[in-house]
C-alpha cells in the first residue's frame, strides 16, 4: 500500500511495536561491555553514557507530558531562554551535561523508568485523547501517535550510535527489524515539507514517490509543501528507489547521502536533481 496521508498503523499495534523496540533496546544495554559506556559513540560528541542521558531526559519529558502533568526539564531549559529561540540541539546538550557527573547505572535506570513509564501512560489515554490531544515536543505541539513513532525512532537509530562501539556484534539481532526501518523512513517522509522549508525550498504543487524494498520496505507518495496530499492518480515529480535499511540511516543522518548514493543502495529517479535535493535534505527528527 502507497502511504501518502495519515499513519494507518493501529494504537495496539503502534504500542506493541513501541514495547519491543524499548526491550531490544534494553536487551542491547545488557550485552554492552561495561567499559564501553565511557568511550564515544557514533553520535559526534557523544560517549555511549552521553546518548543514554539524552534519552534519558526526552523519555521522561515525554512520560510527564502523556501522565497530564507538566515536561519539568523542558519547561527548565525553556525558561532559561529569554529572548534566545529554542533549539532541540542545545536542549539536547543541556540536559546531556546536566548529567554528566551522574552514575552510568543511575542513567541506565532512569532512561528504563521513563521509557516504560512513557509506554504504559500511552496505553492509558482514553480514545478522545489518543485522537484529539496534541501535546508540547520539541518542535511544536505532536499527536500522541506521532510522539510514539518518534521516540521509537530515537531508540532505533541512537540504539545504532551505541552499538557501533560498544562490543555488541553485529547481527546479535537477527539483522534488520522491520518496525523501526519503517518508522525512521516513514517520520523522514512526513517531515520533508518542514526539512525542505527549514533549508529554504518552497516545492508547492510538487511531490516524491518513495519505493523502498528489504526490512523496513514501503511506498510513500508525498506532497513537498506542508498540508499537500498528492492526488492517487498524479504521477509523483521525483522518484527514489532503493533499501529500506540503508534509507532509514540517511533519514536519520546516520548514512551519508554521498555515501547511498555511490553505493546504488539509493537511487534517484523522475527529476533527477529534485530527488537528490530530497535525499541530501531528509531528516526523521527536528
Amino acid at each position: 500500500m502507497v502511504r501518502s496521508g495519515a499513519m494507518t498503523l493501529g494504537r495496539d499495534e503502534l504500542i506493541g511495536v513501541a514495547h519491543a523496540e524499548r526491550q531490544r533496546l534494553g536487551r542491547m544495554i545488557q550485552f554492552a561491555d561495561a567499559s564501553s559506556w565511557e568511550k564515544p559513540s557514533a553520535a559526534q560528541g557523544w560517549w555511549n553514557r552521553d546518548v543514554m542521558a539524552h534519552l534519558a531526559a526526552q523519555d521522561t519529558a515525554a512520560a510527564q507530558l502523556l501522565a497530564g502533568e507538566p515536561a519539568e526539564e523542558l519547561d527548565g531549559f525553556r525558561a532559561t531562554l529569554g529572548e534566545t529561540a529554542f533549539s532541540v540541539d542545545a536542549f539536547n546538550a543541556w540536559t546531556v551535561d546536566r548529567r554528566s557527573g551522574t552514575d552510568t547505572r543511575v542513567i541506565l535506570e532512569t532512561w528504563g523508568r521513563a521509557a516504560e513509564a512513557f509506554l504504559v501512560y500511552a496505553a492509558r489515554l482514553s480514545p478522545q485523547e489518543w485522537r484529539d490531544t496534541r501535546f508540547p515536543w520539541l518542535a511544536g505541539d505532536i499527536a500522541a501517535r506521532y510522539l510514539i513513532q518518534s521516540r521509537v525512532v530515537e531508540w532505533f537509530l541512537h540504539g545504532e550510535d551505541m552499538r557501533a562501539t560498544n562490543g555488541v556484534a553485529e547481527g546479535w539481532q537477527q539483522m534488520w527489524q522491520h518496525w523501526p526501518v519503517y518508522l525512521t523512513i516513514d517520520l523522514g517522509v512526513r517531515m520533508l515539507p518542514w526539512a525542505l522549508a527549514r533549508a529554504g525550498y518552497d516545492l508547492s504543487g510538487r511531490s516524491v514517490r518513495v519505493d523502498l524494498e528489504g526490512a523496513g520496505g514501503g511506498s510513500w507518495h508525498w506532497g513537498l509543501a506542508t498540508g499537500e496530499v498528492p492526488a492517487p492518480d498524479r504521477a509523483p515529480d521525483a522518484l527514489i528507489v532503493g533499501r529500506a535499511p540503508q534509507f532509514a540511516l540517511v533519514a536519520g543522518r546516520r548514512l551519508s547521502a554521498d555515501e547511498a548514493l555511490d553505493a546504488g543502495s539509493v537511487v534517484p529517479g523522475g527529476d533527477v536533481a529534485l530527488a537528490d535535493l530530497i535525499v541530501r535534505t531528509i531528516r526523521a527528527y527536528p
